[in-house]
């Protein structure tokens, strides 16, 4: 049932994804581009949600292109998950593009990726999320189409925690209406997960590129889903996003997740705003 839903969703977004396009630089995941040669970036994010409590998490990266073919993330995490604001981990993330096909208006990317993050958090959900709340690594594939002003990727992956746990009881509260007695439910606890999600946005402003100091207007909207392969749970996440880039260097972002359908307990990252930005710095790297 949950995977059909699934599909049928995946289905409406490839429709939707005819109509509506973006550029490239996606708000929730990446694409298969790289950044420019030499060139370095510092991003700051800052992601919460406001339901039971306002909690929020604050994402330091640092990024470099090494050359046009391989790039690199480092990040830092720190939030009040767990009460206070503190220290959570890290996180190293590579991306190599291995395939380029370029036209006037139009190119093709494909790309493979892999992560490794540590954390220090006591994450009791079945969800796994390498940016902040789990030790592991992933790997995966990224591949996107750019024609005009619409660029369209989709991505697939694979994710493992490296501390394995036994599965744990909670409770579901909405059971009390059906049970005269509290239920507890079990709680495949994190140990795999496969990871997808399509992504498409659109330049809205400029019409006309007469500069590169023109502000840029973008809009995006992504489906996000992730399967717990060792019992079926599933979800798909919604995500519209909006993003001002301003002289090419400077970039702000600004989104918002929400579950469309699943069954994952006690999941991460949803219902959830993003908000980012972005400092490039291009040949900063260059030895002329």
């Amino acid at each position: 049932m949950m995977i059909g839903k699934s599909i049928g969703l995946l289905l409406i977004f490839i429709g939707f994804n005819q109509v509506v396009g973006a550029q490239e630089l996606y708000v929730f995941t990446e694409p298969a581009s790289n950044m420019p040669k030499n060139s370095i970036a510092i991003r700051l994010t800052n992601e919460g949600m406001f339901k039971p409590s306002f909690t929020n998490r604050t994402i330091v990266e640092g990024m470099v292109g090494l050359n046009k073919n391989l790039m690199f993330h480092v990040q830092g995490f720190m939030s009040d998950m767990d009460g206070k604001y503190r220290v959570e981990g890290g996180s190293f993330y590579t991306k190599y593009r291995f395939l380029s096909l370029d036209n006037e208006h139009s190119h093709f990317r494909g790309a493979l990726y892999g992560r490794i993050s540590t954390s220090k958090r006591e994450m009791t959900s079945e969800d796994i999320n390498l940016e902040g709340d789990n030790s592991g690594w992933q790997g995966g594939l990224v591949i996107t189409q750019l024609i005009h002003k619409l660029a369209l990727s989709a991505t697939v992956g694979y994710s493992s925690t490296f501390k394995k746990q036994d599965d744990m009881l909670y409770f579901d509260p909405s059971m009390m209406f059906h049970s005269p007695t509290p239920m507890f439910m079990t709680m495949k606890m994190p140990d795999e997960m496969v990871n997808y999600s399509l992504s498409s946005g659109y330049l809205l402003l400029p019409f006309v590129y007469k500069n590169y100091n023109q502000p840029n207007f973008n809009l995006y909207f992504e489906v996000l889903g992730k399967t717990n392969p060792a019992n079926g749970n599933s979800y798909l996440d919604l995500a519209p996003a909006v993003q001002v880039i301003l002289n090419s260097k400077t970039r702000i972002d600004l989104g918002y997740r929400f579950q469309a359908t699943g069954n994952m307990p006690n999941r991460y990252l949803k219902n959830m705003y993003l908000a980012r930005v972005e400092f490039n710095f291009f040949n900063a790297l260059s030895k002329n």
